[in-house]
């Protein structure tokens, strides 16, 4: 915390109930040493303590309680279980799945978590995203001559960076967790495909002629 602007300190203190409680503390510790007392750091501090003690002394009864295995890490049978990072990035990659697909992992992650104003932030986040990218991606494959597999990994990423180095260290904020099955999801995403390609024909035959042609067009690239 000694690196942190005086601001950033302040918003762990305004926004405490989106950070980690020993975060908060550390924060609250911080800015005393600056000389700052911010008015509601004693009932911060008063509320949060009793977490964070009772955190730590069940992190160390499992330390206590796991086997000592060098290299091997074993999450506890309590631990929430999550869709991994690497998961969220597959299924945002994926044509089958697109930046989409990541996103409602990492929002059944913060379901999950009960963190329901990240999940409201998330959801804004891809509807924004959605709108606002896919009409870049238009205008660069109908104009520009770009690639719609190109284009379709080029609009993945921003949002799958966004997920990785905003949502998930600021809102999940654990490394403790039990890895879910991507099965499920991949049978679903498979689904939702072969309902898509069973539905496009008659899709395409109900938009204007001009719509018709662009999008026939398009799938021909």
């Amino acid at each position: 915390m000694s690196r942190k602007s005086l601001p950033e300190l302040q918003l762990y203190v305004q926004n405490h109930v989106e950070y980690r409680e020993d975060a908060v503390l550390a924060a609250l510790t911080e800015l005393e040493r600056r000389g700052e007392q911010p008015t509601e750091a004693a009932a911060i501090r008063a509320a949060l303590t009793p977490i964070v003690e009772q955190q730590r002394a069940a992190q160390a009864e499992l330390a206590a309680s796991r086997p000592a295995v060098p290299g091997q890490a074993t999450p506890a049978a309590d631990a929430p279980a999550l869709y991994s990072p690497g998961t969220i990035v597959l299924f945002s990659m994926l044509p089958i799945s697109t930046m989409v697909g990541g996103g409602v992992l990492l929002g059944i992650n913060l379901f999950r978590l009960r963190r329901m104003k990240a999940l409201l932030g998330l959801i804004l986040f891809i509807v924004g995203y959605l709108v606002a990218a896919s009409q870049v991606l238009t205008w660069a494959v109908l104009t520009q001559g770009l690639h719609p597999l190109i284009g379709s990994l080029l609009f993945n990423v921003p949002a799958v960076l966004v997920y990785l180095f905003w949502f998930w260290p600021r809102y999940v904020r654990t490394d403790t967790y039990r890895s879910k099955s991507m099965i499920p999801p991949i049978i679903i995403c498979f689904l939702l495909v072969w309902g898509l390609q069973r539905a496009m024909p008659y899709l395409i035959k109900q938009q204007p002629k001009e719509v018709q042609m662009e999008m026939e067009q398009l799938m021909k690239r």
